[in-house]
């Protein structure tokens, strides 16, 4: 039924008991790993029984802020919200709006330079190494399609790993985003030959070369220099691939975590 007009909404004692947490969370300044307190003492805290618990808490679940287990020693533990859990919220409010390609990229020219800049003076030799290694995994080797584009989605890899490195909590979100997004959502015209993927491949590899380079040498203005113009080139390349993105909702069961780069 339509609400009333100036009717106020009641919420749920579950949604309640759900915000109630989140304040506790937050006034404890609780950290990813803490745990929460046991059911039983949950419901004597909040008077209420141990079915709205359950729900505060597999709301709590869904959003990404717990994680429950069983047995004696298990509840509910605080966690870092997944980035997975995170692209998957802001696919469901980017599903509405209309974003092309170019407003990516446009996005890219502008936060990629200054994150890999910003990356250099904290680059380990550890990660310097990974992105050597990336390098060659990302050749060119084959014409077939399908794996052409996979390596196309692994060159994404490097991008994170130099965001892994950025002391900008912030800047690093908003790249390992949209590169999350370009990984799973663009799709390319099935009537393009492969050698222009072939072409685009080794255009990246070409600029990542450089790029790692000059950060083994500490040089974060060329870094910033080679990112930009990598931006602009490869921003080119979507556009004759026919690149685009797949507007759809993101499906939970394609938000099983994968491997992350170094950090």
């Amino acid at each position: 039924m339509p609400k009333q007009p100036g009717r106020l909404k009641i919420q749920k004692r579950a949604d309640l008991v759900t915000e109630e947490i989140k304040q506790l969370i937050t006034q404890k300044n609780l950290r990813p790993g803490a745990k929460l307190p046991m059911e039983k003492e949950l419901q004597r805290l909040f008077s209420v029984s141990k079915s709205t618990i359950r729900e505060a808490l597999k709301s709590l679940e869904v959003q990404g802020l717990i994680t429950v287990s069983t047995g004696p020693t298990g509840g509910a533990t605080i966690i870092e919200v997944p980035l997975e859990r995170t692209f998957q919220l802001l696919q469901n409010y980017l599903f509405f709006k209309e974003v092309s390609m170019e407003d990516i990229y446009a996005a890219r020219r502008l936060l990629e330079p200054e994150l890999a800049a910003g990356s250099v003076p904290f680059l380990s030799d550890e990660q310097l190494d990974a992105l050597e290694h990336n390098i060659e995994t990302c050749q060119p080797t084959s014409h077939e399609p399908s794996r052409l584009v996979r390596q196309r989605q692994a060159d994404l890899d490097f991008h994170d790993i130099l965001a892994a490195a950025n002391p900008n909590p912030f800047l690093r979100f908003a790249c390992e985003l949209i590169n999350e997004m370009l990984r799973r959502l663009v799709v390319f015209s099935t009537q393009t030959p492969p050698e222009e993927h072939a072409k685009f491949g080794c255009a990246n590899v070409k600029f990542h070369a450089e790029i790692a380079k000059a950060a083994r040498a500490r040089d974060s203005e060329r870094v910033r220099a080679l990112m930009r113009a990598h931006m602009e080139e490869a921003s080119q390349y979507v556009k004759r691939l026919d690149g685009r993105l797949d507007g759809r909702l993101i499906l939970d069961s394609e938000m099983a975590p994968r491997l992350r780069p170094l950090s």
